[in-house]
């Protein structure tokens, strides 16, 4: 019983620092874009996504979102919380209303990821096509494993479809990268 134990215990150990090896082969940053096309003005759709403390009111994936006093430089500054836990700061970096927005995860030493959203909005014959960009990196080996098995595009994809729902329509985003 004893060696049987010591066995899947060898096992663990083996699967776990191979995901750090392979995590600490990948690069820490990555970028990936999504898009979708939704039947609103730029104008109805940037009054939704500029204004990141209503954001827990129709995203699922966060439970909270608050307005935080300006940062020193007069940045706009959003602290959300995760339904799952875990809480980010966020400042608005640059708006251009109604066609460019882009968002900065404050981070501090020791932060597990962080970087940017880049928002597009351009005229096209049916609306607005809202093009994301996520620069963005990640610190841990493993979670970086956890993000080439699932994905960079997990959380656009979820922001983006829980938008569309918020305007009652059920456009699925497209990867553009």
């Amino acid at each position: 019983m004893i060696r049987w134990l010591l066995i899947a215990l060898a096992f663990l150990v083996a699967v776990a620092t191979a995901a750090v090896i392979a995590g600490a082969l990948l690069p820490r940053e990555h970028r990936a874009t999504s898009r979708i096309t939704l039947r609103q003005s730029p104008e109805a759709i940037w009054l939704v996504i500029s204004d990141q403390a209503g954001v827990a009111g129709w995203w699922p994936e966060i439970s909270s979102s608050e307005r935080l006093p300006d940062s020193p430089e007069g940045r706009v500054r959003v602290q959300q919380a995760a339904k799952g836990g875990g809480t980010m700061i966020l400042e608005i970096e640059e708006a251009v209303p109604p066609t460019r927005l882009e968002t900065l995860i404050v981070t501090g030493p020791g932060a597990p990821f962080g970087g940017t959203w880049t928002y597009q909005l351009a005229p096209a014959d049916s609306g607005t096509t809202l093009t994301i960009t996520e620069d963005g990196w990640v610190a841990n080996p493993i979670f970086r494993v956890v993000m080439r098995v699932m994905g960079p595009y997990q959380t656009l994809d979820s922001y983006l479809g829980a938008l569309a729902r918020r305007f009652g329509e059920s456009t699925a985003p497209v990867h553009v990268d």
